[in-house]
This record gives structure tokens, C-alpha cells and sequence, in this order.
């Protein structure tokens, strides 16, 4: 995990009314910090965005914009409201967000022995992802920068629950914009279970959907997230 730059410790009050717990991450556009709301007690994730990267506060409220557009897909983080802070003598934007136990699947699959999957359960993992993928391009959205870092996930009894983070701005959806976050998923289905070094020994049904990555194959077979969940549904072991 990358070192925080703003350097905001626990305690710190932001915007007056949340406690700083924990830094959780950082990524292209900002950090991400674990807050106490001190009026319910109530926790939330807080990203704040640095300001190169968010001229004119056009980056937050895209992402705003889109959560809130998506709020009612079951994969996406709800989004709150937004707050103006002071760091470092720079007025930046936070956006608060549920906060979400969990981890990313970066760090899940180490958890496993030889760091890969189960076919199986990688099969399951995939399709909480075209699902919840399909409910997003529904809405004529795109996540637009899917892999393992991008995605939270946590057990909830024998399931793994899955919530997609930091989606990508690249304008408006397109049907290519489309195919390819299916094609990310697909890549991130083929490195669940082992990626190149395995690939060769996967059963029939890894296979069928891996399409040995070629690309314009996984277009072809699944142009839509809908396609790829009627593959999972009706597939033959």
C-alpha cells in the first residue's frame, strides 16, 4: 500500500464532523480514509481527492454524479455527500461514501494456497461480477477500470460478497465501453485461477470463458455483461 500524502492522522477532525480512524488506500485521484461520523458514530469512507487531479472539482463530481446515478445497483458503494476540507493550507473536496468491510481481491487471493482459486468458487466470484456489472450497463454506465485492486470483497457465510471501486471517467458509455469491462472481468476471472502458468490444465468450463484471452473471441461470445451471466447459468460441467 502506497504512504498517505496528505499524512492525515487518526483523531483529526475533517469538515468538522468526522474523525479521522484510519488511512485505507490511495489510488490515481486521491486517498481514502475510514471516518467517525461524531454526531451518529456511524462509519464511513471518505476520499479526498488531490487537487491536480480534480481542476475545477470536475473529477468529484463526475464520480458523485455516477454514484449517485448507480445507487440502486447492488455492486456499487452508496454515495452520501460531499464536504470541502483544509490540508496543507489547499481547500480539497471529500466525498463520504458507506464504508464496507472487507478487503481488496488483490489481497483475498493470497489467501489461498498457490495464490489461485478454486474453478469453482473463481466461477461464482465471476458471476457476482457480470451481475453486478449487467445492473451497472443497464443503466447506460461502465465501470471502464476493472482488476483485482479495483474490487472489495467479503464472506458472508459460504458467499463472497463483491463491491466495485473507483470507477473510471472516459465519457459516456459506449458499446465498446461495454465489451470492455467484460473483457476485464474475463482478465480477472483468468488470474483468479492461476493465469498463464495454469492455464493449460483448467477444465473445459474456465476455458470456454477465458477464450485464451483473446480478445476479439471474448467480444464475439460475450458482447454484453448479460451474455457472459447466461454462459455462467447455463454452462454443463
Amino acid at each position: 500500500m502506497k504512504p498517505p500524502r496528505f499524512g492525515i492522522h487518526p483523531g483529526r477532525v475533517l469538515a468538522g464532523g468526522y474523525t479521522v480512524d484510519r488511512f485505507l488506500g490511495s489510488g490515481w485521484e486521491g486517498e481514502v480514509y475510514l471516518v467517525i461520523e461524531r454526531l451518529t458514530g456511524a462509519h464511513r469512507a471518505a476520499k479526498i481527492f488531490f487537487p491536480e487531479r480534480n481542476p475545477k472539482d470536475k473529477a468529484a463530481s463526475h464520480y458523485a454524479r455516477k454514484l449517485e446515478h448507480l445507487r440502486d445497483c447492488s455492486i456499487i458503494i452508496q454515495y452520501h455527500h460531499s464536504e470541502t476540507v483544509r490540508l496543507r493550507g489547499q481547500s480539497v473536496t471529500m466525498l463520504l461514501s458507506e464504508f464496507v468491510e472487507g478487503m481488496l481481491l488483490d489481497d483475498h487471493i493470497k489467501t489461498y494456497p498457490g495464490r489461485r482459486m478454486p474453478a469453482f468458487e473463481a466461477l461464482h466470484m465471476l458471476r457476482t461480477l457480470a451481475g453486478g456489472l449487467a445492473e451497472i450497463h443497464e443503466q447506460r454506465e461502465y465501470h471502464g477500470d476493472l482488476h483485482a485492486g479495483n474490487i472489495l470483497v467479503r464472506r458472508r457465510g459460504i458467499h463472497i460478497d463483491a463491491k466495485l471501486i473507483d470507477l473510471h471517467d472516459d465519457g459516456r458509455a459506449t458499446a465498446s465501453h461495454i465489451r470492455e469491462d467484460v473483457c476485464q472481468i474475463v482478465r480477472v476471472f483468468y488470474d483468479l485461477v492461476g493465469g498463464q502458468k495454469h492455464y493449460a490444465k483448467q477444465p473445459p468450463v474456465v476455458k470456454s470463458v477465458c477464450c485464451g484471452l483473446k480478445r476479439s473471441l471474448i467480444k464475439r461470445r460475450f458482447p454484453t455483461a448479460w451474455h457472459l451471466c447466461r454462459h455462467l447459468d447455463t454452462v454443463e460441467w
